[in-house]
């Protein structure tokens, strides 16, 4: 997965960090030292991670505290190793980390010199020292043979991997590498899913539940490369290594030494890949696996059910309620939820019937199959009678003439869209409950219904009323329904009044789409000129701001930006109108393939005219305008295909006396430059960067977050602005062209609009052209070198063996 399509995704690491300053930074301890304080730490020497005390987990009546290794030149306190995970530290003031007598590496209890926690390591010797290495394992080796591991942490790993690490078998110890989810969001305990190379052998890695020792995702078979199910992980981890000796059998992955990535299994079990863009504030999510968070065993726990198009995926079954709401809002769901009533197992007689349980239904669902049981049942009424017969029976499912029974705990129900596919119907789960939940919600859903009947009722009465009204009041208004011609402002922009846009738009009844601040409708004016309504969906702006707006974007006129009729004010109402462009927004004509073809010529008039748009944007208005979203939607085509830049509503106005602007972060992923995520101010740079963005996308008539191919030298999937770098300097450029134009097109423009792209999309800002240049070079007056490969996208993507310099 690219970069650029992981940024609207973030997960946050709460654990807190160490309220105290460290007064020590030193990579070594060694016996007869200094012990290491709780305000004390030790720092790899190349800075990047640290060792020592620090606190997590805590509430009002504990304090706990761990020894641990963190990235320590991370603003983000982020922790990677615990040494003591199951075993918290309470009487913090008096904790030591030192070399004991024996020669391992201690902490102890000072007062009483007690031994809190041990490396256990078997040794003959007690010359050694601990040394925090620059790949953040710990080692604790020999003071007089560096080569002579006693014990290291890398062969700890608590729930996440850094770069070297291993994980995987020891086939001499019988160690195994694995890691364990935390117990929720802020302890580091040990939690209720596992990551490990599999164990019966097949050189896979598997995620398994405690609670169930069969695997819910592999990653497939490595091959020498990759593994075969889960290519995107060789793309956004960097060098995958696969090891197998007669010693061990591991796997580990690295990147370039610049860039702070690690590797984790969440407290949801699933797999996550973080990276830390240079100047960033925060940690970015590069990958996930499984995909789907119902994918994972028990995913909500016992009871639930896990829907993938809600949030929060987890709810409890009716008739449940959560079992542990301080868990549930840690993110530890394993506990699931519990019955409101407890099941009646009693009915022996006539008298109890009435106090049988009962099945609620619940349709469109999918079961786990490997853990019900097959009933000899002939309908649904005796499945019905197995199940009560059975007081650890919680559920049944008929379908296929076939009964289907589940005992005790509920896991895995997931809900699913009905009807989406042919195969998607899904199955009925008949949920067991108390006769005393049944009859509560048999209650409630009488209530409903007599309620939305005499709703329903009052509401057509209502209806009626209100239609005679408006017939009424239409028959007296018909007439007015007229755009005055005489309400036009300064520079030719007209004041519409809402009522006039309602009969324009036939009330907003035909709409052209949806954007990020508002929809736009079609209508017409009163001499049958078309118009593009746009209707606001925010009203935080002032009049007088909103009018100024207006004021500004209306005095800009150029062949390549759409034009601005008018607006509307009146009160809460904004609503700005355009002209009206005949061929839609420009991604409708690269993406979807039920649309006219656009030719290759058109395309590089496009680009061309794109560039001019911007150009005038930013030198060509007596302020800068940075647009700010630039993206195929954005990009309108008359009838003869010009192309009109639209919707100013992120677009940021810069005085011809400042070079840049600090603004909050707006604009759309896959067209979004690095610069924003450092928080810094920002130029038109920033256009510059999504209009690359935008001309990749021109060229190949697929979008670059979705993109990947396969090259011939190499079984990698590679991200396509990657791609494109590296086969300009193969000289195949044709290649990278859109299929469908079966290769007419100038090759010489072709070769021109892809260097110009990665040019456009390089990491530093510095070294991006202006629009101004980008114009000169499209029209064939400026001439144009081969650029280098964009650091960041390389480095991310898994490509890093690939060069353009």
């Amino acid at each position: 997965m690219a970069y650029l399509h992981i940024l609207i995704v973030l997960l946050l690491i709460s654990l807190q960090v160490p309220g105290n300053s460290a007064t020590t930074t030193r990579d070594t301890i060694s016996a007869g030292q200094a012990a290491l304080s709780i305000h004390d730490k030790l720092v790899s020497q190349n800075g990047r991670y640290a060792l020592g005390f620090f606190e997590a987990g805590s509430s009002q009546n504990t304090t706990n505290w761990y020894l641990g290794i963190w990235f320590n030149s991370i603003p983000k306190f982020t922790v990677g190793w615990v040494a003591n995970r199951n075993d918290p530290m309470k009487n913090h003031t008096s904790l030591e980390l030192k070399i004991s007598h024996d020669g391992n590496l201690v902490v102890t209890n000072r007062p009483t010199d007690s031994i809190v926690w041990s490396t256990q390591a078997t040794m003959k010797r007690n010359n050694t020292i601990a040394v925090l290495l620059n790949s953040s394992n710990l080692v604790l080796r020999d003071a007089s043979n560096s080569s002579d591991i006693l014990w290291q942490s890398f062969d700890h790993p608590t729930d996440t991997l850094f770069q070297w690490a291993k994980l995987g078998w020891d086939n001499v110890t019988g160690l195994n590498r694995r890691l364990v989810s935390k117990k929720n969001s802020i302890s580091p305990a040990t939690g209720f899913y596992y990551e490990e190379l599999d164990p019966s052998g097949v050189n896979q890695i598997v995620l398994a539940s405690l609670k169930s020792s069969k695997p819910y995702w592999s990653s497939g078979v490595w091959n020498g490369k990759r593994f075969n199910s889960s290519p995107e992980v060789s793309r956004n981890v960097g060098y995958l290594s696969f090891v197998e000796t007669t010693h061990e059998k591991y796997h580990t992955f690295h990147v370039s030494d610049e860039m702070n990535i690690y590797y984790n299994l969440g407290v949801s079990g699933q797999t996550n890949v973080f990276i830390w863009p240079e100047g960033s504030q925060d940690w970015v999510l590069a990958h996930a696996e499984p995909r789907s968070q119902c994918d994972v065993y028990a995913a909500c726990g016992p009871y639930t059910i896990c829907d993938d198009d809600a949030l929060p995926h987890c709810t409890c079954l009716k008739g449940f309620s959560v079992t542990s709401i301080e868990d549930w809002e840690l993110d530890d769901h394993s506990n699931g939820c519990s019955r409101n009533t407890a099941l009646d197992c009693n009915f022996s007689n006539e008298s109890s019937i009435r106090s049988m349980d009962k099945f609620l239904s619940i349709p469109c669902v999918s079961l786990a199959q490997s853990e019900r049981k097959t009933e000899d049942a002939k309908s649904s009424g005796e499945c019905a009678q197995v199940c009560l017969a059975n007081c650890s029976c919680t559920a049944y499912s008929f379908s296929n003439n076939t009964c289907f029974i589940w005992h005790e705990e509920l896991l895995n129900v997931r809900q699913i869209q009905c009807g989406a596919t042919a195969d998607s119907n899904g199955e009925t789960l008949n949920l067991r409950l108390a006769a005393k939940d049944m009859q509560s919600l048999e209650k409630n859903k009488r209530v409903f219904t007599i309620g939305v009947a005499v709703g329903s009722s009052a509401a057509a009465l209502c209806l009626f009323a209100f239609i005679m009204l408006i017939m009424i009041w239409r028959n007296k208004r018909k007439s007015s329904c007229r755009i005055s011609q005489t309400a036009q402002g300064c520079n030719g922009i007209i004041t519409f009044r809402y009522i006039d846009l309602q009969c324009a738009t036939k009330k907003f009844s035909e709409k052209l789409g949806q954007g990020g601040f508002g929809s736009v409708f079609k209508g017409f004016l009163s001499d049958s000129t078309a118009i593009a309504v746009k209707r606001l969906d925010y009203a935080h702006h002032g009049e007088k701001q909103f009018r100024a707006e207006v004021k500004s974007i209306g005095i800009i006129q150029h062949i390549n930006l759409v034009r601005l009729v008018g607006f509307c004010c009146e009160g809460a109402k904004r609503l700005l109108v355009y002209e009206h462009m005949l061929n839609g927004s420009l991604d409708i004509h690269l993406f979807r393939s039920q649309v006219t073809l656009l030719k290759w010529s058109t395309r590089y008039q496009i680009a061309l005219g794109v560039a001019r748009g911007l150009t005038y944007l930013h030198e060509g208005c007596c302020d800068c305008i940075i647009h700010c979203d630039i993206k195929p939607e954005n990009i309108l085509l008359s009838d003869s295909f010009i192309p009109k830049i639209a919707d100013f509503g992120m677009a940021k106005f810069l005085g011809r006396d400042f070079s840049r602007v600090l603004t909050t972060f707006r604009g759309t992923i896959g067209y979004v430059a690095p610069e924003w995520i450092a928080g810094v101010a920002i130029t038109p740079k920033v256009d510059v960067y999504a209009y690359g963005m935008v001309l990749l996308e021109i060229i190949s008539g697929q979008r670059n977050t979705s993109v990947s191919c396969s090259c011939s030298s190499s079984n990698h999937d590679i991200y396509y602005p990657v791609h494109v770098a590296r086969t300009i300097v193969e000289g195949d450029v044709m290649s990278l062209l859109d299929h469908r134009l079966n290769g007419e097109a100038n090759s010489k423009q072709v070769e021109i609009a892809c260097k110009l792209a990665c040019w456009c999309i390089q990491d530093d800002e510095s070294n991006r052209p202006t629009m101004a240049k980008v114009v000169q070079t499209l029209e064939g007056l400026l001439e144009i070198n081969i650029p280098p490969m964009p650091r960041l996208l390389q480095a991310i993507s898994g490509s890093s063996s690939f060069t353009c310099f």
